[in-house]
């Protein structure tokens, strides 16, 4: 499902799409359904235009796996859209995969082997960005006032075990760890009006955790 500019649907509604990411199912008349696999949600919404909006609460936003920015094309990449949508070139797209072998991937990474040292940095790297917890750093104790939660550890032994896989490793290190860390925790720290006051960005604070 790709729900476009998310944080402009009534908190009602998002509260029944991020229901049934988390439960895999939806309730109508009430009457269960549950939903095809593989099923994952893709979600948009624009940093900049904020009025008439309904933000996530941060429960609902440690839902999402990653929060990916997205900045300007390249020269090259937006002359390619400008060449290819402003002319009559007819596109015809091809399915290179099937649900039931996107879902098979997605076991097959399941199964990758994980060491304990990986898995001990990070369920530390997260606790690090705790504030007033024996893992945090001063730096997450003076502007951070809440970190992640055990979902982000999750995700980050997830999306390093498919970091691995496609640069064509057997297992995930603590560099594939930390090249997914940032989308991952991201939208899981909250900052406090000092670092905001003092233009400390998020993506700085996680890279220090390093």
């Amino acid at each position: 499902v790709l729900a476009d500019e998310i944080n402009r649907t009534p908190p009602k509604t998002q509260a029944a799409l991020l229901e049934a990411m988390q439960e895999k199912s939806v309730t109508a008349a009430g009457m269960k359904h549950l939903l095809p696999r593989p099923f994952f949600v893709l979600a948009t919404q624009n940093p900049i235009e904020q009025e008439g909006t309904y933000p996530l609460p941060e429960a609902q936003l440690d839902r999402f796996m990653f929060n990916v920015l997205l900045n300007y094309p390249s020269f090259e990449d937006e002359l390619t859209i400008v060449r290819n949508t402003t002319g009559t070139m007819d596109v015809q797209l091809k399915k290179l995969i099937n649900a039931d072998q996107i879902y098979e991937f997605q076991q097959l990474i399941r199964a990758i082997p994980v060491t304990d040292n990986v898995l001990e940095y990070a369920v530390r790297l997260v606790g690090k960005t705790r504030p007033n917890s024996s893992l945090a750093t001063p730096e997450v104790n003076n502007f951070i006032s809440w970190g992640a939660g055990p979902r982000a550890s999750q995700f980050l032994i997830l999306g390093a075990k498919c970091h691995a896989a496609i640069s064509g490793k057997y297992a995930p290190d603590i560099s594939d760890v930390q090249a997914v860390a940032e989308a991952i925790l991201r939208h899981r720290l909250v900052r406090n009006y000092r670092a905001e006051a003092e233009g400390l960005s998020i993506e700085k604070i996680i890279k220090n955790l390093f």
